[in-house]
């Protein structure tokens, strides 16, 4: 993580907020004060997206600086800052409602991975906190942004299953829950057989495992929300090898569980009124002469059965058991995260992930939530004329779809749906987990897409205890 400064939010009443440097947000048509106005022409400012110009003072300093808001105000577009100001304290002059949004973006903006290489060139850009903003909650949120970030970008090398369960313990412990992880062939003991199937073929260092995570259980007076992940810490695409274009990024294979952890947290530290359980299939998809094949027919904790068409499709096998399991706690509410198809990405793009639901009032306030924070999600159809696709003649399922449906995404989704709780609402989203472009504010790498917008849905239905 950034070695930035700890506090990057300075209260509103502090000594040192007197002095902060205005932000002023300035459309293409928006009014420059006259004593900017020759130096902004100068500097080419258009009050087009993207673009910050710092206006000096006479005195050498800094008289406050100008951020393009566009024709229509983007908060989100705050996320530059950090990257584009000298170091300093800065003010925001927006409408309270925008300032508050714009300086969690900010926050958001912060991040730098610096695990393997120091970044000493990174300006110390900190705010003062805008009217109304909620400090702590907001650190929390750009925190688990941050966590499922970090986990993205960390090489499979060091975010192996046993890390993977290392964060969860570390979760868990820090906030009174349980946890239980069942490892290697004992998941064959434990009724885990296509989680134990994708991840045998690893060393024995990386064994598969299944991790849970139990919140306020003894709590049965309260709704439960499940949250599943896929954990697949690298992806070789197992005996249907990936070329090596394909491979080159697949540490971020376990954007899923990175979610549902940070999720979980962000849920535990607010302490919604909620019971939670977090679950996460941690495997690593290699290649030994022990690897799954296609033609294999696999046993799954639903009982159902499952042709392998193609190795490169077990992040749906490892969820397939998750999801069962999910199911055994009646939850009234199950979210699952997955890097799951490359055809999301065709459908929809790097930054607009796809939502599934045959729930009308969660995708409502999915959608609501995610447009409320500016963390875009876009339903897409569960469509029943597609089922079809994924009948076997030999299995009662078969993991990679027939290939006249086309339609990757949604018979992956659907796939899920065979196995998905039924007791509640249940919801998948096929995250990237990536930005595939470097820009200020939003570096190449790790990313966290979904987690504002369920985590604010979360809030929204069931509030604090």
């Amino acid at each position: 993580m950034s070695a930035l400064s700890p506090d990057p939010i300075a209260a509103a009443d502090s000594a040192e907020a007197a002095g902060a440097v205005p932000v002023r947000f300035v459309g293409p048509e928006g009014a420059i004060a006259e004593t900017a106005r020759v130096w902004a022409e100068r500097m080419g400012f258009k009050g087009r997206p993207g673009q910050v110009v710092v206006v000096p003072s006479p005195d050498g300093g800094i008289d406050h600086v100008l951020v393009g808001a566009g024709k229509a105000f983007d908060p989100m577009s705050a996320r530059a800052l950090s990257a584009k100001l000298p170091s300093g304290l800065y003010r925001l002059e927006a409408a309270p409602e925008d300032a508050q949004v714009a300086a969690l973006a900010f926050l958001l903006g912060r991040y730098v991975f610096d695990r393997y290489k120091a970044r000493k060139d990174v300006a110390d850009v900190r705010l003062v906190a805008p009217e109304g903003f909620d400090m702590g909650e907001a650190l929390h949120i750009a925190s688990a942004c941050a966590l499922a970030r970090e986990m993205v970008d960390t090489p499979a090398a060091d975010m192996g299953p046993l890390q993977m369960e290392t964060i969860a313990r570390e979760i868990a412990e820090a906030h009174g829950a349980t946890i239980s992880v069942t490892t290697g062939d004992a998941l064959l003991e434990h009724n885990y057989p296509a989680i134990h199937a994708v991840g045998r073929a690893a060393a024995p260092h990386r064994a598969p495992r299944i991790i849970e995570i139990g919140w306020n259980l003894n709590r049965t007076d309260r709704p439960l929300v499940a949250l599943v992940g896929k954990g697949v810490a690298f992806d070789s695409g197992g005996l249907d090898i990936k070329p090596a274009a394909g491979m080159r990024n697949m540490k971020k294979d376990m954007g899923g569980a990175a979610h549902a952890l940070a999720l979980g947290r962000l849920v535990m530290q607010a302490g919604l009124d909620v019971r939670l359980v977090v679950l996460v299939a941690a495997v690593e998809n290699a290649i030994s002469a022990d690897a799954f094949r296609p033609g294999d027919i696999l046993s799954s904790r639903k009982g159902l059965t499952i042709e392998i068409g193609n190795t490169d499709a077990e992040g749906r096998l490892i969820l397939a058991d998750a999801l069962a399991r999910a199911s055994e706690h009646s939850p009234d509410l199950t979210l699952d995260f997955a890097t799951l198809t490359g055809a999301a990405r065709v459908a929809l793009g790097p930054e607009l992930p796809p939502l599934y639901t045959d729930d009308e009032g969660l995708a409502a306030d999915l959608l609501a939530a995610a447009s409320e924070v500016r963390d875009p999600l876009w339903r897409m159809p569960l469509w029943p004329g597609y089922r079809a696709a994924i009948d076997s003649e030999l299995a009662d399922v078969r993991n990679d779809s027939a290939g006249w449906a086309q339609g990757g995404s949604i018979t992956a989704a659907l796939f899920l749906q065979t196995f998905a709780p039924t007791t509640g609402a249940w919801a998948h989203m096929d995250i990237f987990a990536w930005n595939p472009r470097n820009r200020p504010g939003w570096p190449e790498g790790g990313e966290a897409q979904g987690l504002r917008a369920t985590y604010s849905m979360l809030k929204g239905r069931y509030g604090k205890s």
